[in-house]
């Protein structure tokens, strides 16, 4: 199990990422668009460097939803393997068969 901190920290950059989706989408629209002024231009980037740095989708990090895990992360699934083979070996994922020889 993940520590709690780190489970929390990422819910957190979740909800920051959906709150400034749409202003962050906007600043960067401005930001590339070869239209536009430099100065302009310039100013989006400041506007979007004035954003906080946990807004960013990038930093988001895929944790298993199960236990917290950060690695061996099936996003299909959205859970470790260590969690997909105990929830399919006690059968509790349909379609899904431990095979074993």
């Amino acid at each position: 199990m993940a520590k709690k901190s780190a489970i929390e920290k990422n819910k957190h950059r979740r909800e920051l990422a959906k709150k400034y989706a749409g202003k962050r989408a906007r600043l960067l629209a401005t930001a590339s668009d070869e239209s536009k002024s430099m100065e302009e231009r310039f100013e989006a980037r400041l506007k979007l460097a004035e954003l906080p740095r946990n807004s960013s989708p990038t930093r988001i990090r895929n944790r298993c939803e199960v236990t917290g895990r950060p690695r061996a992360y099936y996003r299909k699934l959205g859970m470790s393997r260590i969690a997909l083979r105990e929830l399919g070996s006690n059968g509790l994922i349909p379609g899904l068969v431990k095979s074993s020889w």
